[in-house]
């Protein structure tokens, strides 16, 4: 389960509450030992408050769960059947929270070219601290792809742009080691703005497309794909 993340889970009958994560831990426990010394030793309570625990749920099921003489205690068929409920949908529900955060990221990444030559950023933090990229960044809440690769170029380059095409679409799980991060790269037309490093760039660059530097994640890749798509690669 994702870090900081708890649930309560419980089984229904219609209305009703029958078994909750307490109750679980009892019958589990019961199932386990089989004395009910046991158990209450294990819950830290006492064996009239096994005993009384019991009988709640027995009341709320409406069928027998337990049963054995004196302090000997074992589930019945129903009891195991309802514990083995609860254990499988509570999982169920674990793997299905776990991955409710665990959505891809979007951003938008700007190829930038400036007489024929291509922008690039010097990144100033890890993950690639040290390699060049395309400009780009994370969409925020509220703005579209569009708007997020202007944004982030004039942020990190000091050029005012414009997109002129969506490019391509990139989304291998495994191309960022922050997560999995969904990048769609735009072809930029530039309307002005100085070049200059900008938020977490070290620096910001023009590099001509056949002697490129070091670079971040997929971004070879990316480039590799835009000088093929305008004729330029093999």
């Amino acid at each position: 389960m994702s870090p900081g993340i708890a649930f309560q889970f419980w089984l229904t009958d219609g209305d009703r509450r029958i078994l909750g994560e307490e109750d679980a831990r009892l019958l589990a426990a019961i199932s386990r030992l089989g004395s009910l010394e046991s158990v209450a030793m294990e819950l830290s309570i006492g064996v009239e408050d096994v005993r009384e625990a019991l009988a709640r749920i027995r009341d709320d099921c409406g069928k027998k769960i337990a049963g054995g003489p004196e302090t000997r205690c074992h589930l019945t068929e129903y009891g195991k059947a309802l514990l083995d409920e609860f254990s499988n949908k509570r999982r169920r529900a674990a793997e299905q929270l776990a991955n409710a955060f665990r959505n891809p990221a979007p951003a938008a990444d700007g190829i930038v070219l400036v007489d024929g030559r291509i922008v690039l950023i010097r990144r100033g933090r890890e993950p690639e601290k040290g390699k060049y990229a395309l400009p780009g960044g994370f969409v925020e809440h509220g703005e579209r792809v569009e708007e997020c690769v202007v944004r982030e170029v004039r942020e990190e380059t000091g050029l005012r742009t414009e997109p002129l095409e969506l490019m391509g679409v990139y989304s291998d799980p495994s191309r960022d080691p922050r997560g999995h991060i969904l990048s769609m790269v735009f072809r930029m037309r530039v309307l002005g703005g100085e070049l200059g490093a900008g938020d977490d760039a070290e620096g910001a660059s023009l590099f001509d497309l056949d002697a490129l530097p070091e670079l971040a994640f997929d971004h070879a890749r990316i480039i590799a794909d835009y000088l093929k798509a305008s004729g330029r690669g093999r």
